[in-house]
């Protein structure tokens, strides 16, 4: 056995630097009427490329960001398009398409990208209109906003396409 002395090797060298990701996790959320919306996702940028029918295929679904599937947590339920949501954590994806997209909130929200999706477990799917904008939005961003006292919409937006519907405290 070694005697140490008070010196001792420094491994820093040695050690590697996270590389800032290109996709970095970030969230959205608001307080409406007491309940409590979050968002978790990953925030990738368009970098020059193209996105829709490009980086995202269209038709097909996708975890809307990057990496690890979004998710949304509601702390009471809500009433989305007609239905009611139970409070809870739920996988939040999107089918991007053309005129229309689907939005779904499936059961299982931890998962690698779309990969272990499973249609059956959907708590819910609509559809709803994309919006052209003027302006490009270079990282993919999420807005969770009071409309009302019980109303609260949700927004996708990313390079020149913005999506959007409103959840409602179902209390």
């Amino acid at each position: 056995m070694s005697n140490m002395d008070s010196t001792t090797m420094d491994h820093s060298e040695h050690t590697p630097k996270p590389e800032a990701s290109k996709s970095p996790r970030t969230e959205a959320m608001a307080m409406t009427g007491g309940n409590h919306i979050h968002v978790d996702y990953s925030s990738p940028s368009v970098r020059g490329r193209q996105v829709f029918g490009g980086l995202v295929a269209m038709n097909e679904v996708w975890v809307t960001g990057a990496h690890k599937a979004t998710s949304i947590k509601f702390d009471k339920p809500v009433t989305i398009n007609g239905k009611t949501i139970a409070a809870g954590k739920y996988g939040f994806f999107t089918i991007p398409g053309e005129n229309e997209w689907t939005v779904i909130l499936n059961q299982v929200w931890d998962m690698h990208l779309a990969d272990d999706y499973d249609q059956s477990k959907d708590v819910i799917r609509f559809k709803v209109k994309p919006e052209t904008l003027n302006e490009t939005v270079e990282a993919l961003r999420f807005e969770v906003k009071e409309k009302d006292t019980k109303t609260t919409t949700i927004s996708i937006s990313w390079d020149k396409t913005q999506i959007s519907f409103d959840a409602v405290n179902a209390e």
